[in-house]
């Protein structure tokens, strides 16, 4: 063998190791623990493991899974109706592994609204089939990213209203609970909660408390596989 082609070997042989190191630590750093922490009246720093997870956060899975996939999520993001799908398609593949726990961040003109709007389903049995119809429908309610003032869409309190006889609900017990701001202080705390957590954007996971930094469906079926082998 050449010296010329000795030292290309070792070139090449440099480059796999550190593309391997570099994966490694890649898997094993660029998911971080994140910043669920309290100050107690000691003046000490504790984790708060209620900030990710409340009483009445809307959860789907076995109460029992050893990971908790918690999702940060606003009912008017077009990057959270996009990835709905895949994240039912993970608690399918990963079942009963995987805990699904919804919160709130909203971040757009009629989130509040459409959140409320889901709460309101919810009590009558209907949660998650008014997330999904809110997702499917985004074009009809949602504010569009890119859209001029004027193309956006108008009289969301009808569609809404439309959505509630969509699946069955009794739509004066909806209106009420909106008129009264019935869930207005759980969608402030959670919305609280995600700023303590560094949310700043939607959607934003956490798997068994550590943050995702890198949004896709690869990175986060890596980041449940690496709390699987815990």
């Amino acid at each position: 063998m050449s010296k010329e082609i000795k030292i290309l070997a070792l070139i090449a042989l440099a480059v796999v190791v550190v593309a391997v190191v570099g994966a490694s630590y890649y898997r094993n750093s660029m998911q971080s623990a994140p910043v669920i922490v309290k100050n107690n009246n000691s003046g000490k720093s504790s984790i708060s493991p209620e900030i990710l997870v409340r009483p009445d956060s809307a959860t789907l899975g076995a109460v029992d899974a050893p990971i908790t996939l918690v999702e940060f999520l606003d009912p008017e993001c077009e990057a959270c109706a996009a990835f709905s799908p895949v994240v039912k398609k993970i608690l399918k593949d990963y079942e009963p592994k995987v805990r699904l726990v919804v919160r709130y961040m909203p971040l757009h003109p009629n989130s509040l609204q459409a959140a409320a709007l889901t709460e309101a389903a919810g009590e009558q049995g209907k949660y998650w089939e008014m997330q999904e119809l809110l997702f499917r429908k985004h074009a009809e309610w949602g504010e569009r990213h890119g859209a001029p003032p004027s193309a956006q869409p108008k009289n969301i309190d009808a569609l809404f209203e439309k959505y509630a006889m969509e699946l069955g609900l009794n739509v004066e017990k909806v209106n009420g609970a909106i008129r009264e701001n019935r869930y207005q202080a759980k969608l402030e705390r959670d919305r609280r909660d995600g700023q303590t957590l560094g949310v700043r954007k939607t959607p934003s996971f956490f798997v068994n408390g550590r943050m995702l930094m890198r949004f896709g469906e690869n990175d986060l079926r890596a980041l449940i596989e690496d709390e699987l082998k815990k």
